[in-house]
């Protein structure tokens, strides 16, 4: 089957804005899924800007720790790079995850970011 808008669900991690400093992502709740990837867009960095993410997890989608590298697919940079795109997968076994925006110095980074939820447990996604 070629159908791929049926057999995933789709959520913003992060809504699309220019971003002056640390931030956490939307909470992703994984019920009904097995999988989840996230989609990473970058835009304008301004001011030198020192930004990079890390993926979190959480058991109650309140208490969010760092993801161990271990339940973490792909890598980005340290810095996020101007007009780029990223990927990160998770693979852990908590119900909640999100991204956290991380911010060393500069001024700001315009960054978007959308949470791709795939194997449902029940077809097709609305």
């Amino acid at each position: 089957m070629r159908d791929l808008v049926h057999n995933i669900g789709l959520k913003q991690a992060i809504a699309p804005a220019v971003q002056a400093a640390a931030a956490d992502g939307a909470t992703i709740d994984l019920k009904g899924f097995n999988r989840v990837a996230f989609a990473v867009n970058t835009g304008a960095v301004a001011g030198s800007g020192d930004f990079g993410l890390k993926v979190q997890e959480s058991d109650n989608g309140a208490d969010y720790t760092d993801a161990p590298a271990s339940a973490v697919i792909g890598t980005v940079p340290a810095t996020l790079v101007a007009a780029s795109t990223y990927k990160l997968g998770y693979i852990g076994f908590k119900r909640y995850t999100r991204l956290a925006l991380t911010k060393a110095g500069g001024t700001s980074i315009a960054l978007g970011a959308v949470a791709v939820l795939g194997d449902a447990a029940s077809r097709p996604v609305a």
